[in-house]
């Protein structure tokens, strides 16, 4: 089987088991950003600033590997035309469910993002991706997929993993692991995946995938950190990921 089938079946069942990236925005949180008071995240604790964002009203906006019912209805409240594109069928649910309740039309797209996007060139204003590239191998495909699907002018909006998350043990107090992390080609990695239910996960540099996006053609504007949502790393202020703002 396809590793990236072996991931959606995996995050399918932690959506079932109260996953917080599977957790659909409630009614109220709808109506909080209809009237403008909302936030988004692109990685575990910070929210995405407001000027990343700009004026959504009438943008066509992509988001990738971002189902789950979190951003896109929130995007949606704020005026935008909404596609979202994930391999997980619970997630994709999630979104069903949300666009249902608050009654609003947002394009449904079950895919693989390893896979070239199944969108005409120049077709979104903005492409919003929470973390989820350490789900993949190889990264830089989907840089170029990304700029090729964004109008010019149009903004890349990406959480990501920096790798420090693979270094350790799961209590995160050992060091227990050499980068890069790849369970398809070390079976230490992948046991220990294996062993925790993680599905199969990659670690990438910054270099890796900040340089990737430069290389597809991207203006860096702007990027922050952040740490896991909880755990050793988090109590000690260890930056784990960064989302970076770039510009076709």
């Amino acid at each position: 089987m396809e590793y990236t089938k072996i991931n959606a079946a995996v995050i399918d069942s932690w959506v079932d088991n109260g996953w917080e990236w599977g957790r659909y925005l409630t009614h109220d949180e709808y109506l909080s950003a209809l009237n403008g008071t909302f936030e988004v995240r692109l990685t575990p604790t910070k929210n995405v600033p407001k000027e990343w964002l700009g004026n959504l009203k009438g943008k066509k906006i992509l988001g990738l590997a971002s189902g789950g019912g979190q951003q896109m209805p929130v995007c949606t409240a704020l005026g935008a035309k909404c596609t979202v594109l994930d391999y997980s069928d619970r997630q994709l649910e999630n979104e069903r469910i949300v666009a249902k309740r608050e009654d609003y039309a947002i394009h449904i797209v079950k895919a693989d993002m390893t896979k070239p996007l199944p969108f005409e060139d120049g077709s979104f204003d903005m492409i919003f991706h929470p973390v989820s590239n350490c789900y993949v191998e190889e990264v830089k495909p989907i840089w170029k997929e990304c700029y090729r699907v964004l109008k010019e002018g149009g903004s890349l909006l990406s959480g990501l993993d920096i790798g420090v998350n693979y270094i350790f043990d799961n209590d995160e107090q050992t060091v227990t692991n050499t980068l890069p992390f790849n369970p398809l080609k070390n079976k230490d990695h992948l046991r220990q995946l294996q062993e925790s239910g993680g599905g199969i996960q990659f670690s990438h540099t910054i270099e890796e995938q900040i340089n990737g996006q430069l290389e597809a053609g991207f203006t860096l504007k702007s990027l922050y950190d952040d740490t896991n949502s909880s755990g050793n790393l988090h109590e000690h202020n260890i930056a784990s990921f960064i989302a970076s703002w770039c510009v076709k």
